[in-house]
């Protein structure tokens, strides 16, 4: 897009093939968003998110991962 300039963070490997890329994002504006791009196949989903977004959805993610470990360390 015009007026954005990206800085990639990271691309992670996803299970069955899928790839997730994640991108900082700054428009012209001065406002930063967290594109998130999702690739399935020949499907690609992207979502921008704002900092308190990203921030809850990371939160979110850390701690599922905490407890599907811990269940899994248990059994």
């Amino acid at each position: 897009m015009q007026g954005e300039t990206k800085e990639r963070l990271e691309t992670l490997a996803a299970p069955y093939g899928r790839e997730v890329r994640l991108d900082d994002v700054r428009f012209e504006s001065g406002m930063r968003l967290l594109r998130v791009t999702i690739r399935e196949g020949m499907r690609i989903t992207v979502l921008d998110l704002d900092p308190a977004t990203a921030l809850s959805w990371g939160n979110a993610m850390t701690q599922w991962a905490a407890r599907v470990t811990s269940s899994e360390e248990k059994a």
